[in-house]
């Protein structure tokens, strides 16, 4: 049984990890082209490093919750044939024990370095300036996908999705692409859809199953079903 999952900032909410972005739109009273584009790290570097170094420390603190550590279990089930899609840059999903993690958005933990392009575990807060640990550059960069910039591991993701039998959403609003057209595919490939969220979403109708709660419900219910063998329904 082949299953892609992706999951969202809902899924990692109820570990207390911030949204970081308030009713307003802003993050941490920054607008969003002040802390998550190209442009913004290239005029202003000393605030888009403190965002992130903050973020990190905040992501730091949190734990997995029962969702995570059932998607873990799934993961030693079903070995190879389950891939965790994550719109997350947190390591929770690693922290309970998923090693099937691909990072769409990039990760908080891997810094980049924009003179060699090389990526590496981050040694520290950015800001402080720490040298590349291939070729020196004081210039490292989050590893993590800004506005205008190509998502990883998208062709990794379309093979799953056009060989999976079972797709799930995880606390996704379902307004960001490209992962906003997982589902799409899938089932345009015969796969099963379900959405596990705590309210409907911008692409709710587009599923053959909702169920509502918290994550930390319904996800390990849905996990268990599915070993059991009676499927996503």
């Amino acid at each position: 049984m082949r299953v892609v999952v992706l999951t969202g900032a809902g899924i990692s909410a109820e570990s207390g990890v911030p949204t970081f972005r308030d009713a307003g739109g802003l993050w941490e009273g920054h607008r969003v082209e002040d802390v998550a584009t190209p442009e913004a790290f290239e005029r202003d570097p000393d605030t888009v490093q403190r965002f992130y170094d903050a973020r990190r420390h905040a992501v730091a603190l949190a734990e997995p919750n029962p969702a995570h550590e059932a998607l873990a279990r799934l993961e030693r089930e079903l070995g190879d044939e389950l891939l965790v899609v994550t719109q997350n840059i947190d390591p929770l999903h690693e922290r309970a024990g998923s090693s099937r993690v691909l990072h769409l958005h990039g990760e908080l933990a891997l810094a980049r370095c924009p003179a060699c392009a090389g990526r590496s575990p981050v040694p520290g807060d950015l800001i402080e300036r720490p040298p590349c640990p291939a070729c020196g550059e004081r210039m490292l960069r989050p590893d993590v996908v800004w506005f205008g910039e190509m998502p990883y591991g998208l062709d990794e993701i379309e093979a799953a999705l056009a060989a999976c039998e079972v797709f799930a959403a995880i606390g996704t609003s379902g307004a960001v692409h490209p992962a906003a057209g997982f589902v799409s595919t899938a089932r345009a490939r015969g796969a099963r859809t379900v959405e596990l969220n705590l309210a409907s979403s911008e692409i709710t109708g587009l599923f053959d199953e909702v169920r509502h709660g918290p994550a930390s419900t319904v996800v390990p219910a849905w996990c268990a079903e599915l070993l059991a063998g009676h499927g996503p329904s």
